[in-house]
């Protein structure tokens, strides 16, 4: 054998067990990743809302997500307004999940005829063996009141219809039974009635969930606020049922609120929970898959 078939013989046998070597390294790594691979906590919440505000829960991407929103009279108004059922408000919504940590939503309310509209990121996900023991979520949104114009003193600036709101949700799914979440406001209202009245109010959002059997759950939503307070409104307070039944959840409540978007229950709620002002209402929660993940 020549020594130039010798050395292209060697060459050949270096390059072949180079080649599975880097093979074998490459499955080694895989077989890493997939046992190292993130589990994140789902099902803190059966919705995207507690009940008025904004839960933990993500829509997936390509969801689609169609809200009815209704609330009714007091019921202490009894049965000539049969008990509030008479009277109601409600907003229809609709949010879409554009990634799953990315959704944005667009409602509009019969309640001061407002238009509003919102997005919601998560920056960390709760982990299921591991990682992060909290979500983090930041929501913003705005309202436009388009009712008629009807204060003659000032001039009808569209600016003036304006409310924004900003919130951060820290929550965690501490069992499969119980998840609470904490949610710091501020909305800032662009006019108010008058001059010495503060823009901004500022709540804490706190939201739990308890579930009570594998399709339905108990769940409160208390807004206390803790700074510039419109006056002679109320701290707004739910709790009721969650009722999931294949692709809707019902959300069947009591509240002393009639609003549906954060401006309004956060700075209209005028009713006292504790002295009986409490209206029966419920949101209906439909989704739907409109863009497929790709695989």
């Amino acid at each position: 054998m020549s020594k130039i078939t010798y050395i292209l013989l060697t060459a050949c046998f270096v390059i072949t067990a180079a080649n599975t070597i880097q093979a074998q390294e490459k499955d080694l790594l895989s077989m890493v990743r997939d046992s190292a691979k993130k589990e994140y906590a789902t099902g803190a919440f059966k919705s995207t809302r507690v009940i008025n505000g904004q839960s933990m829960e993500m829509l997936g991407k390509g969801v689609l997500d169609v809200r009815i929103l209704h609330r009714f009279g007091l019921l202490s108004e009894g049965a000539k307004q049969f008990f509030g059922l008479d009277q109601a408000s409600m907003r229809l919504g609709f949010d879409y999940g554009i990634t799953d940590n990315l959704s944005v939503g667009i409602g509009r309310s019969t309640l001061n005829k407002e238009l509003d509209a919102f997005f919601k990121f998560r920056a960390i996900r709760q982990g299921a063996n591991g990682g992060s023991p909290v979500s983090v979520i930041w929501v913003s949104g705005a309202a436009v009141q388009t009712m008629p114009w009807t204060d003659t003193t000032r001039k009808n600036y569209f600016s003036s219809r304006v409310a924004y709101y900003h919130e951060i949700i820290i929550g965690r799914k501490f069992s499969n039974a119980f998840s609470l979440q904490v949610s710091p406001i501020m909305v800032h209202r662009n006019l108010v009635a008058k001059a010495d009245q503060d823009n901004n109010t500022w709540a804490l959002g706190i939201g739990g969930r308890l579930k009570l059997s594998k399709r339905t759950a108990f769940v409160v939503d208390y807004h206390p606020i803790l700074a510039g307070r419109e006056p002679g409104t109320k701290d707004p307070i739910s709790a009721g049922f969650d009722i999931e039944t294949g692709g809707h959840v019902f959300q069947l409540h009591f509240s002393n609120s009639t609003g549906m978007n954060e401006k309004a229950f956060l700075t209209g709620t005028t009713d006292n929970f504790w002295k009986g002002d409490i209206r029966f209402g419920f949101n209906l929660s439909r989704v739907f898959q409109v863009n497929r993940k790709k695989k």
